[in-house]
This record gives C-alpha cells, structure tokens and sequence, in this order.
C-alpha cells in the first residue's frame, strides 16, 4: 500500500516533482563536472612537470644562476684566416655550444654526493646547452680587428653582429636546445619521460661517443631522419634515435639529447652539470633528503615537486585557480539553492495538502507513518534528480573530452632559443631568453567514487526536504486535522 500511495502521489505532482528533481540535477551534473575538471587540471599539470623534469623526479639540485654581467656570454670568433673569400665577400659558417648561464652549473661530483646522501633511491645529472650556428656573407674585411685579431668585431651570443661594411652582409643564427644526459640512466630525469619514436635509444656504451637522440617534432620540421648527421659545435653527431614524449600534449626537454660526457666536451664546459635529478626512497622521505641534500650542499638550489609545481604558469595556473576554486563555491551555491529549493516546494506541498493529512490521521495513520509518506516522496525526487544529474554529468566529461581544451604551461626562468631557431639581421641574434612552455590538452576523468558521491547528494537534498516536510506534517494538530476533514 506505501508504493502505491507513494507512486500516485508523485504522478499527481509531476510538475513540482520535475521542478524539484531538475534543480538538484542543475547541481549535482556541475558538482560531476567541476571534481572532473580538477582533476584534469591536476593531471595537467602533473604532464607539465613530466615533459621538463621526467618521471618519478622527487627533487632537482641546480647551481646558482650567473648575476647580471658575469660570464659575458660566448662568441663567436672568427679570424682573417675563417671562411671562404671570393672577391669582396667572405662565406663564414660557425657552430658553438654553450651552456645555459640562466641555469647555473654544478660540478659533476654534486653527483656523487647526491647519490651517497640517505634515502636517495636514484639520481641522474644533465647539462643544459644550447648550440648556436652562425652562418651567412660577410664583405672581406667586415670582421676581426685593424690586427686580424678574433677579438675584433666577431659576433657576440646576445649582441646583433656586425652589419654594413664594404657591400654590405647577410647572416643568420639558428640555434637549438641540447641536454647532455647519462645514457645508463633512464629511471629518473628527462629520459624517464621520453618513448623511442624511431631507431634506438641510449645505452651504456654510447659514454663519449658521437651520437644523438632528436625529439621528434624537431626532426620532423628539420627532416632528420635516423642514421643522419647533425652539426653539433662543428662536429658531426650521429643521429640513433628520434624521441616523442610519453604525454600525448607535452613537449620533451630538448631538441637534441647527447651523452653527458660528450655533451661536456664539445661545449668545452668541463666537468659540470646543470641539473641533478632525485628520486627518494618514499614520498615520506622527500623532505628529510630535502634538508640533507640542503645541509650537504649549502651553495646548489634544492626544488621539490611541489615547489616545481608552482613554477608552471600560464592558462594552466589560471585554469586551476578558475576551477578549483569558482567551480567549487559554484557548485556549493547551485547545490544549497537546490536543496533550499526542495525545502521550500515541500513544505509549500504539505500546506496544500492539510485536509488530505488530516484525513489519514483521522483514519488512524500515525505522526511517524506520515512523516515516512513525505520523505519517501522527497527521497524518490532525490533519486530522480540524481539519475538527470548523473546523466548531464556524464554528458558534459564526454563533451569536455570530445572538444579537448588546451592551456598552456610555462616553465618560469628557462632560456630557449626555440626549435626553429632565429634569423639574424638588423634586429640582432644569437640565444635570446624566453620560457619552456608546452600545451596541455586537457582532460576530464571518470571518477566512479564521485560519481557515486554526487548521487548520494541527490538522495540527501531530498532526505532534507523530506525531514523538513515531514515535520512540518507531523505538527498538525488533531483539531487541524478534523476542520480538515469537516
């Protein structure tokens, strides 16, 4: 009798049982979408970190990086005896790789410490580098000193180089990022992140010799092929293998990845590191390797995950904030004006129904029996508006995949001198500083226990309603319920 009672007592209020059950599916899809959101951005930017740092890195030992005016920046010399004269203009073509002054260096025996420091698991060191390759015509004359000297006006990485002359010139600056890496050392740092794309990749034996991996979005704009030679400081470098990110949407580190000690020589940067990559025994140990690495080597940065984390930029650092938090007080102010929404058409319903109330109780049905009846009603809206609101929910993480946003995340502090390198004229050239930045496709993931959790709201909005309508019901008065009936 209670089912039957229930079910034509709801089909007799279709309108307000609608109203009540769109509202909190309104609420519950928007709770779906925005926990999805969330995590996607989480994912995000977990991916972020991933194309820069590699998988499973727990912390980064880098060096200091150079003040303003130390260092000077490297040349590109060139002396009366460079090039290939012809009548008045001289061919010139030069190569250098240098390293990234922004970064910093370490002396590779940082290594050594990190590794024999307690609670480091692995460790892996790398050198960033840039290799730069100036190239064009020049007029005879139109370079080095009164002397011939190679200090005169060779072109500097970071000035514009020389113009004008007898006849004039013209030049250019192509530059690409280089990592040197161990080849023994793939559990950790940027090759962690990296899948082989084509050929083969780095092994143990490859230590000094003259080989290279080749991301693969620059072999394809630079048609690289395995088995090619690329110029790397003046040498030529096998290329073994081309490398693709293990991230559908993330960019790998460097265009071009050489064994460390090769890397060390060619650039003449001795023996020295840029980066040291951590990987500790357990989550729980990080910041106690954090303070030992801290104490051991008091002049290096040590940077966790966490802190890493708040060195990506961009969209990627908008969207969070967006989603995490106006998502979150959104959903909490559509689901609140939902349930309040409930209430209200409840208790509205329960007015209009005193002389029906009135009749059960004078026929002998029970404060507690009425009360059931009017949350038994709110709860099967609960239902229903949570069964919409699972549905919308599931509809828009579908459509969210299907249109695959993408924001952008950037590495704050890097240099590059980007994959297509730069041309030179007027305006200058040589390496310029910008930031690391890949684009994200972002991603919304099914979760079942949020799934489950946003019904179980759907059915508490209307346990609420219904505990306020049965009160409400329950406090009908025997002289109510008789005038009622009369």
């Amino acid at each position: 009798m209670y089912g039957t009672y229930l079910r034509r007592e709801l089909a007799g209020r279709k309108r307000q049982t609608m109203i009540v059950a769109v509202g909190l599916a309104i609420a519950i899809a928007l709770v779906i979408i925005v926990t999805a959101l969330t995590a996607g951005v989480r994912d995000a930017q977990a991916q972020a970190l991933e194309s820069v740092y590699g998988v499973g890195t727990d912390l980064t030992v880098t060096g200091a990086a150079a003040e303003p005016g130390e260092g000077g920046g490297q040349r590109f010399d060139f002396g009366s005896e460079d090039g290939a004269t012809e009548g008045d203009t001289t061919t010139l073509s030069q190569s250098t790789l240098m390293t990234d002054f922004m970064r910093g260096t370490l002396d590779a025996s940082v290594l050594d410490t990190v590794t024999a420091t307690d609670g480091v698991t692995t460790a892996s060191a790398a050198l960033s580098l840039t290799n730069s390759t100036f190239s064009g015509e020049l007029p005879s004359g139109g370079f080095g000193g009164q002397d011939g000297s190679p200090e005169g006006a060779a072109p500097t990485e970071g000035d514009a180089p020389p113009q004008g002359g007898a006849g004039g010139g013209s030049f250019g600056v192509d530059s690409f990022t280089v990592l040197g890496v161990d080849p023994a050392v793939t559990s950790v740092g940027p090759l962690a992140s990296v899948a082989i794309d084509d050929g083969r990749a780095f092994d143990g034996d490859d230590a000094g010799a003259l080989v290279a991996l080749v991301d693969a979005t620059y072999a394809g704009t630079n048609e690289i092929a395995v088995g090619d030679t690329i110029d790397v400081a003046g040498s030529g470098v096998e290329v073994i293998g081309v490398v693709a990110s293990t991230s559908d949407s993330a960019d790998t580190a460097a265009n071009v990845y050489l064994p460390l000690d090769t890397a060390q020589e060619l650039s003449g940067a001795g023996d020295v590191v840029s980066t040291v990559y951590v990987q500790a025994e357990s989550a729980a140990s990080i910041d106690a390797v954090q303070t030992a690495l801290a104490d051991e080597l008091p002049d290096a940065t040590i940077t966790s995950q966490s802190e890493l984390a708040s060195t990506v930029s961009g969209s990627l650092s908008t969207a969070t904030s967006l989603v995490t938090n106006l998502g979150t007080w959104l959903s909490i102010i559509v689901l609140a004006v939902a349930v309040l929404l409930s209430v209200l058409l409840t208790l509205s319903g329960v007015a209009r129904r005193t002389r029906e109330f009135g009749t059960l109780k004078a026929i002998g049905w029970s404060d507690g029996r009425v009360v059931r009846q009017v949350a038994g009603e709110s709860m099967v809206q609960g239902l229903i508006g949570g069964a919409i609101g699972l549905v919308l929910g599931i509809a828009g993480i579908i459509v969210i995949n299907l249109v695959k946003p993408t924001v952008a995340a950037v590495e704050a502090g890097g240099t590059d001198a980007g994959p297509g390198g730069m041309d030179g004229g007027p305006a200058g050239g040589g390496m310029f500083q910008t930031q690391q930045t890949a684009d994200i496709v972002l991603q919304a993931p099914f979760t079942p226990w949020v799934l489950i959790a946003a019904v179980g709201l759907a059915i508490l909005g209307g346990l609420v309603a219904g505990a306020f309508g049965g009160w409400r019901a329950a406090r009908l008065s025997p002289a109510e319920a008789l005038r009622s009936v009369a």
